[in-house]
C-alpha cells in the first residue's frame, strides 16, 4: 500500500537553519525538496572528498587486490581516512604506470629478440671513432642490393626477411631504411622488465595490506554522505524576507509530531495535502509476506508513482506462477532451493540481512510444483519412460498449455482493469474498465479460435459489443455526448489491437518453458546414446547430462527476467495504468 503523504513547509530564522535541520534529521521523517540548487565551496570540497573515498574503495574491490578465500584481513582503525585513501590511490597510479612501462618493454623485447644481445652504447662509441654500424631488416629477395663497399653481416633470417648489420669506415649510402637503435640492449631490457614486475608485485602486496582499512573507509563514506546530505539541505533552503524555509513531504501519521517539534523550536509550519503538480515521493508499506517482492523492485529500480497503485500483491502472485512455468523443472527448482539455502547461511554468518531469500524459496517451490505436475525432473522424457505419471498430464499437451497461457493472460489483465474500476467507482468511468474486461475475454476466445482452432463461442460477439459500447460511452462520461464518443473512439482505436496482442503475448510462457525442457531432453538423449558400454562412456554420458542441465539452471533465471518480469512490468502495468514513475521516499535522518 502506498502511504498517504502531507506536504510540509517549515519556516525559521536564518541563524537557526543549521540547528533546525539537525532537529528534523533527528526526527527522521521529512523528505526534503530543495528550493534551489545546492551549491557552495564547502559542498564542493565534500564531493571531492567523497570521490577520493569512492576511488579508494573501488581500488580495494578490484580482483587483483580483493581478499583471497581464507585470508580475511584483520580490520584496523583509520587515523586519517584522507591520507589512507590518497595512499591507496597513489599505489594504484604507480602500479598503472609500471604496467604501462612493462607493456612497452615487452613489445621492445619481442621486436629485438631476433637481433641477439648487444650494447647500444658500444655502437655509439664506435661511431665517434669513425666506425659505423647500422642495422637493417631487408627482404630476402633484395638482400643482394646491400652496398658492396661495406661489410654486411647476416644476424638472422625469418619470415622472408634478413636481419643484418652493415659495418663501414665512413658513411655508406644504403637503399633500405635504417633501424634505429634502442636505448638499452636485449638482456638489459629483460633485466629491467624483471625488476619492474617484482616492484609492481610489491606495490600490489602493499595494496592488499590496505584491505584491513576497508570497513573503516566504508564507515567514513557513510558519515561523509550524511554530511553532504546535511549541507545540501542547508544550501538548498529557500530565502525570503530575512527568513529561511524548507519544503518536503512526510507520512500522514507524522503530521502531529512535526507540528509539535515546530512548536517546541519556535518555527512556523504549514501542513497541506500535496497538489497534482507536486512531485511527491512514494513510500510503500505492506505486510511482510507481500513485501517479499520488494527486493525485486529494488533490483529492477522500479517504483510506482505516488498517485499510481501498488501492485506488489498481484506482482508477487503472478511472478511466482510465471517463474514456475518458465523454469518448469522440479530438479532445477530443487537446485535453486539449495543454492538459496547456502547463500542464506553465508549471509547470516556475515551478519547480513537474509530476509529477501524467502522470495527465492517461494520461486523455487513454484518451479518444483510445476515440475511435479508435469513430470519434469532434469528433463521430462526419461521421467515418463521411467513410469512416473504426472499429476496433471493435460499440462503436457501443447494445445492445452497454450490455452492455459491465454487464460492466464486474460485473467491477469482483467485484474488490472477490475482494480481500476474499483478505484474509479462510483463514477461511471468505471464502466469503461468493465468494457475492457469484456474485450480482453473476447480476445481470449479469438486467440483460441485463430491459433488453437477452437470454435468461437456464440456469446463472444456480445462480449465485443458490450465491451466496445462501454469503452465508447464511459471513457469520459462527464463531457458532452460528441466529446464522449470522440474520446471513447480514440481510446478504442489506440488500445483495441493492443488488448489482443497482450493476451497472445502470454504464449511466451509456453514457448520458453517448452524450450527449456527440450534442451534438457536433448542433452539427456545424447547422454543415453553415449552411456552404454565401459566406464569411460558412462562418465562421458554423465558429463553431457550435467553440462546440459547446468546450462538450463543458468539460463532459466535469465528467461524469467526477460519474460516473467516483462508480463508484469509492461503488459499488466500498462493495463493497470502504472508507469513506474515514482520517486523513492528518502527522509532526512541520522
Amino acid at each position: 500500500m502506498i502511504v498517504q503523504m502531507r506536504k510540509i513547509a517549515v519556516i525559521m530564522q536564518s541563524k537557526d537553519a543549521a540547528s533546525g535541520i539537525k532537529a528534523l534529521r533527528a526526527q527522521g521523517v521529512l523528505h526534503v525538496e530543495h528550493q534551489q540548487a545546492p551549491k557552495g565551496k564547502d559542498l564542493s570540497l565534500l564531493h571531492d572528498d567523497l570521490a577520493l573515498l569512492e576511488q579508494a574503495l573501488e581500488i580495494l574491490q578490484e580482483e587483483e587486490v580483493a581478499e583471497r578465500p581464507g585470508r580475511t584481513p584483520q580490520e584496523r582503525v583509520v587515523a586519517d581516512w584522507k591520507t589512507t585513501s590518497r595512499h591507496i590511490a597513489d599505489l594504484r597510479k604507480r602500479i598503472g604506470h609500471l604496467k604501462e612501462y612493462a607493456r612497452g618493454l615487452e613489445q621492445k623485447i619481442k621486436a629485438w629478440q631476433e637481433w641477439g644481445d648487444f650494447n647500444p652504447d658500444t655502437v655509439r662509441q664506435l661511431t665517434e671513432k669513425g666506425i659505423y654500424l647500422k642495422l637493417y631488416q631487408v627482404p630476402l629477395r633484395e638482400f643482394k642490393r646491400m652496398p658492396a663497399a661495406a661489410v654486411v653481416k647476416k644476424i638472422a633470417v625469418k619470415n622472408g626477411s634478413v636481419y643484418c648489420a652493415l659495418v663501414s669506415r665512413g658513411i655508406v649510402e644504403c637503399p633500405f631504411k635504417e633501424i634505429e637503435l634502442p636505448k638499452m640492449g636485449f638482456q638489459k631490457m629483460q633485466g629491467r622488465l624483471s625488476e619492474d614486475l617484482n616492484y609492481t608485485q610489491g606495490l600490489k602486496n602493499q595494496l592488499r595490506e590496505c584491505l584491513c582499512y576497508r570497513q573503516a573507509l566504508l564507515e567514513a563514506r557513510k558519515t561523509l554522505k550524511k554530511e553532504i546530505e546535511f549541507q545540501e539541505v542547508l544550501n538548498g533552503m529557500g530565502q525570503a524576507l530575512g527568513l529561511t524555509y524548507l519544503v518536503g513531504y512526510a507520512p500522514l501519521e507524522s503530521e502531529q509530531a512535526l507540528a509539535g517539534l515546530a512548536e517546541k523550536e519556535k518555527w512556523g509550519i504549514f501542513i497541506s495535502a500535496p497538489s497534482e503538480e507536486d512531485n511527491v515521493p512514494t513510500l510503500i508499506r505492506n505486510p511482510k509476506w507481500i513485501s517479499l517482492i520488494s527486493p525485486l523492485f529494488k533490483f529492477l529500480e522500479i517504483l510506482p508513482g505516488y498517485r499510481e497503485r501498488d501492485i506488489s500483491l498481484p506482482f508477487l502472485i503472478f511472478f511466482s506462477i510465471f517463474f514456475g512455468m518458465l523454469i518448469g523443472d522440479a530438479g532445477y527448482g530443487l537446485v535453486y532451493f539449495l543454492i538459496t539455502f547456502w547463500l542464506q547461511q553465508e549471509a547470516r554468518r556475515r551478519n547480513k540481512d537474509a530476509g529477501f531469500f524467502f522470495l527465492f524459496y517461494i520461486l523455487s517451490a513454484c518451479a518444483v510444483i510445476w515440475g511435479i505436475l508435469t513430470g519434469t525432473f532434469f528433463g521430462r522424457e526419461w521421467v515418463l519412460k521411467a513410469g512416473y505419471k504426472p499429476l496433471l498430464p493435460a499440462l503436457n499437451n501443447d494445445k492445452n498449455l497454450q490455452g492455459f497461457c491465454f487464460f492466464l493472460g486474460a485473467l491477469h489483465l482483467s485484474i488490472a482493469h477490475a482494480w481500476r474500476a474499483v478505484l474509479k467507482s462510483p463514477s461511471l468511468s468505471a464502466l469503461a474498465d468493465l468494457g475492457w474486461i469484456c474485450i480482453l475475454w473476447a480476445a481470449f476466445f479469438i486467440a483460441k479460435a485463430l491459433i488453437l482452432g477452437d470454435a468461437f463461442p456464440f456469446f463472444g460477439k456480445w462480449l465485443i459489443i458490450a465491451g466496445v459500447s462501454c469503452v465508447i460511452l464511459f471513457t469520459s462520461p462527464q463531457k458532452n455526448i460528441l466529446k464522449v464518443i470522440g474520446q471513447g473512439l480514440g481510446a478504442l482505436a489506440l488500445s483495441l489491437m493492443n488488448s489482443f496482442t497482450d493476451v497472445v503475448s502470454y504464449i511466451r510462457l509456453f514457448a520458453v518453458g517448452l524450450a527449456g525442457v527440450a534442451i534438457a531432453d536433448a542433452f539427456n538423449a545424447m547422454a543415453g546414446m553415449v552411456g552404454s558400454g565401459n566406464i569411460f562412456a558412462i562418465a562421458a554420458a554423465c558429463g553431457i547430462a550435467i553440462i546440459g542441465n547446468a546450462l538450463g539452471v543458468v539460463l532459466g533465471p535469465v528467461s524469467v527476467l526477460v519474460h516473467g518480469v516483462r508480463l508484469n512490468v509492461l503488459e499488466f502495468s500498462g493495463h493497470a495504468n502504472v508507469s513506474w514513475s515514482g520517486v523513492s521516499y528518502e527522509p532526512l535522518k541520522i
